[in-house]
């Protein structure tokens, strides 16, 4: 037994039945306390405030019985030992006792039978929290099992198409530049531009695995980050996507702490977010932009995305972070980035959400803690 004392919550109105258990339980070696209640309002208020490991119930009680009890122990999410210590009783009621979930019975005519029912159901109960938390934990892993088993096969799918599709173009468009080179007409440089047009997809595809790929496996690097640093920088990186010189970009930053997280997951959210406010742009508009306002406080960071682009459908936007789902038919891409703007994110510990109307506009809000404590990475 371990040397801290067994707690018992003992609900019996007879206070010399009580010495009875203590003297058997005290012959048996047993290292024991006990909290004695006669009442249903007493033992209501024992099982919020005293952190009883077995309960110890007679059956006839001045206001209730031992199968109230049991049932107010269940509703209260008390799973400890609850063992009956009555008079005698027949077959047809311990058959009872143990059906209504009761652990033991043991009649007070044969106390020398309680040490050893109380450390069966002890160990009973250890048994069953094991198992529940081994049954919780194998549901989690098969979960994650059957969540990732299919995105993969989805992606593998989706990729193996959205690589060999442009391959073949640029394969099929190099013939054709071949036979046409001995013509001299000038016509290579059109086929050049579709090629790199072909060769950009593919290489914009193998970014976003990439990003998947690096979020989905490597653990956080959290550092002091400079948000004003990530968000020229991406600025910068997209300065010649098409389109990028049409729209405006709005920055407003307020930092009342410095930021501590990490700069390369916030470096690719930032990335995906903006190159969308580019590529998704209304054409029809005299002005286009893009608004990025960013708090942070001591306890977390928030961002604010708003564009006034095309907008999504009411109906597709709880579809927007699914992975490879394209929301338009203006789409390009594999479908990947906003599924890894979400799954970053929630790597970074956040939450993210979107509001849209279509023909006006996209907003993107999301949070993630400022983590900036040693303990906050345990």
């Amino acid at each position: 037994m371990d040397m801290k004392p067994l707690r018992i919550l003992v609900l019996e109105d007879v206070e010399d039945d009580v010495g009875l258990i203590a003297r058997v339980l005290q012959k048996e070696g047993i290292l024991f306390e006990t909290n004695r209640v006669d009442t249903r309002q007493e033992f209501v208020e024992a099982l919020r405030t005293y952190e009883a490991d077995v309960i110890l119930s007679d059956h006839r009680l001045p206001q209730f019985n031992s199968f109230d009890a049991l049932k107010l122990c269940r509703r209260a999410g008390v799973q400890i030992p609850f063992i009956l210590v009555t008079g005698s009783v027949s077959e047809e009621f311990a058959v009872s006792c143990l059906k209504q979930g009761a652990d033991d019975y043991v009649l007070k005519s044969n106390l020398i039978r309680l040490p050893t029912a109380i450390i069966n159901a002890l160990k009973q109960k250890a048994l069953e929290r094991e198992r529940k938390k081994s049954d919780s934990e194998l549901r989690k892993q098969n979960e994650e099992l059957v969540k990732i088993n299919k995105e993969l096969d989805s992606f593998v799918y989706s990729v193996s198409h959205n690589l060999r599709a442009p391959l073949m173009s640029v394969l099929g468009l190099l013939n054709l530049a071949k036979m046409n080179d001995q013509d001299n007409e000038n016509v290579l440089d059109r086929y050049f531009t579709m090629m790199e047009h072909s060769i950009q997809k593919l290489d914009e595809t193998l970014k976003e695995i990439l990003d998947y790929s690096r979020n989905a496996r490597n653990n956080l690097n959290i550092k002091r980050v400079s948000l004003h640093e990530i968000v020229n920088d991406s600025i910068e990186r997209l300065r010649y996507m098409e389109g990028s010189d049409q729209i405006v970009k709005e920055i407003q930053i307020t930092e009342t702490v410095p930021l501590y997280s990490d700069g390369y997951r916030l470096s690719v959210i930032f990335n995906n977010l903006l190159s969308n406010a580019i590529k998704y742009r209304d054409l029809q508009k005299d002005e286009s932009f893009v608004r990025f306002a960013i708090t942070v406080d001591e306890r977390k960071a928030s961002f604010y995305f708003r564009d006034n682009g095309i907008g999504i459908a009411e109906h597709l936007l709880p579809r927007v972070f699914d992975m490879f789902f394209r929301a338009t038919e203006r789409s390009e891409g594999a479908g990947l980035g906003l599924y890894i703007v979400k799954e970053t994110v929630e790597k970074l510990r956040g939450s993210i959400a979107v509001e849209s109307t279509f023909g006006q506009g996209t907003s993107f809000k999301f949070e993630i803690p400022n983590i900036h404590l040693p303990d906050e990475l345990d």
